[in-house]
């Protein structure tokens, strides 16, 4: 039996970041610039061309460009019931659109807008509820690239491991042994130095500085069933930031796997 699509679902936002209309565009609706802040993008930058999100092993979310007006308007739509494997006919598109408002004093205000249609099914709104504060965080991420890395490729370090217990106390275990203080203060984190941009509900951003620059983000999560996930999500700029990835991802894999978390 197939069901017809028809619980509207929506979250909305605004950020306002740094930088010109053109610069701001370049971040949000290019490959290279999605794949700064956000997460490994493949895009065919024009109205109905292709996108593909990487979101980690074995996951992934594709789509098509719906909207293409630079620098002012994008519009996308990603393959719902896929990315959740359900059947096609149970949901309607994802569909994000991202609207830039230049502002004087050199920002813009980026609007974003998330929408679909589904069936009301509980996991639709748990979905939902979790898409707010797993997506906002990482418009801190375009925020600080676009002050500090406007146009620069980035190369991507990444890590994750599972333990026993909850994202709470996970998290606890991450923040103090790393010796993440709060914002703005100054940060050695495994031998690399930055600052603390953003601490949030179990997640920090640190602006690296040395020995390569970039952004670091460290978090945890929920995973159920009595366990939770800590990770590392490293955009790194600069020419040496591959040989960096090689030598320091493993490292970071190790470092994850072997938290003491107290019980």
């Amino acid at each position: 039996m197939s069901t017809t699509p028809n619980v509207p679902y929506r979250l909305e936002f605004s950020v306002e970041v740094p930088g010109t209309p053109e610069q701001v565009w370049q971040a949000i609706a290019t490959a290279r610039g999605m794949s700064a802040w956000f997460t490994p993008t493949t895009m065919e930058e024009r109205e109905g061309g292709s996108l593909h999100f990487d979101m980690g092993p074995d996951m992934g979310s594709d789509g098509q460009v719906t909207a293409w007006e630079p620098p002012r308007r994008l519009v996308y739509e990603e393959d719902w019931a896929a990315l959740m494997g359900k059947e096609p006919d149970a949901l309607s598109p994802l569909t994000s659109e991202f609207i830039v408002e230049a502002q004087s004093g050199g920002t813009c205000v980026v609007r974003v807008t998330s929408s679909g249609f589904g069936t009301g099914a509980a996991w639709e709104s748990e979905f939902w509820d979790t898409m707010a504060p797993g997506w906002t965080p990482f418009f801190d991420n375009l925020r600080l690239y676009l002050a500090h890395f406007p146009g620069q490729e980035a190369t991507h370090l990444e890590a994750t491991a599972a333990h026993a217990g909850d994202a709470e106390a996970l998290w606890t275990a991450v923040r103090d042994q790393l010796g993440l203080g709060p914002e703005g203060a100054a940060v050695d984190v495994r031998g690399a130095t930055g600052t603390v941009e953003r601490v949030g509900d179990r997640q920090a951003l640190v602006r690296l500085t040395a020995p390569v620059p970039g952004m670091l983000s460290v978090y945890t999560w929920d995973d159920g069933d009595g366990k939770a996930t800590a990770g590392v999500r490293a955009y790194l700029f600069s020419a040496d930031a591959a040989d960096y990835v090689r030598r320091e991802q493993p490292a970071w894999q190790d470092w994850l796997q072997n938290l003491s978390v107290p019980a």
